[in-house]
């Protein structure tokens, strides 16, 4: 007669990895989807870059100036891309809000915080195509020479602001996204929260155009403003998606 084993039955280790994937796997998976879904809807980065764009013109006809400098420029340039930025803030969670995606997310066995870093990676990205568009747009029309000597420092302030715009962006859009005025209670709150990253940004780029002072410390504060805003939303993402 055969014995039957009462030994607890060990799943394949492929079935167990997909039941429980790793943070950078489930990152990956989420960023894809949220890339194919801008690829195949263009909801959010056309209509940045030609709000942008459309901005840069009006300054352009409004001051009846070819070039602006110093700190002008750089005001003109930050603002055009924070107002910019907020369209995309806007929508980076209205599909997932209105399609039952956070509830499919939460019934998933994956690390929560992995939702965060995949949509600030999502945002930043729609941010790096904005300037692409926008930066040399406000170079033909507004800063009257080319940027070419100050890319380097210029690149590094771009980078420093989009991480902060995109981890704050990211935290107040989970925050909008439920109530009933999102696309009012969205920039309300993102707006007051980055004055910082616009001040930080727009000192750091102002000796670019020409402006007296330096750089360095201004993208030390745009690093440490980022990092205690990333820290903030990493500990509370998670009870927003529960509430």
């Amino acid at each position: 007669m055969s014995t039957v084993s009462h030994e607890p039955v060990k799943a394949p280790a492929a079935v167990r990895g997909r039941a429980a994937p790793s943070m950078r796997a489930t990152v990956a998976a989420l960023l894809r989807k949220e890339l194919l879904i801008e690829l195949r809807t263009l909801e959010s980065v056309p209509g940045m870059s030609l709000f942008a764009v459309t901005i840069f013109v009006v300054f352009h006809f409004a001051l009846n100036q070819n070039s602006l400098a110093g700190n002008e420029a750089a005001g003109v340039l930050w603002v055009t891309l924070l107002l910019g930025a907020m369209l995309g803030v806007n929508r980076l969670f209205v599909a997932d809000s209105d399609q039952g995606g956070f509830d499919a997310f939460m019934l998933a066995p994956v690390n929560r915080s992995a939702l965060l870093l995949a949509k600030a990676s999502a945002l930043a990205l729609y941010l790096l195509v904005l300037e692409l568009v926008a930066v040399p747009a406000f170079a033909l029309l507004l800063a009257g020479a080319s940027l070419g000597h100050a890319f380097p420092t210029l690149l590094a302030v771009l980078a420093l602001a989009d991480a902060g715009v995109a981890v704050i962006g990211t935290l107040v859009a989970a925050i909008a996204v439920r109530t009933r005025a999102r696309d009012l209670l969205g920039p309300l709150l993102a707006l007051p929260l980055l004055i910082p990253v616009v001040i930080g940004s727009a000192r750091a780029s102002a000796p670019l155009f020409g402006a007296q002072g330096s750089s360095g410390r201004w993208l030390l504060m745009l690093a440490l403003y980022d990092l205690v805003f990333g820290l903030i939303s990493y500990a509370v993402f998670d009870f927003l998606l529960e509430d």
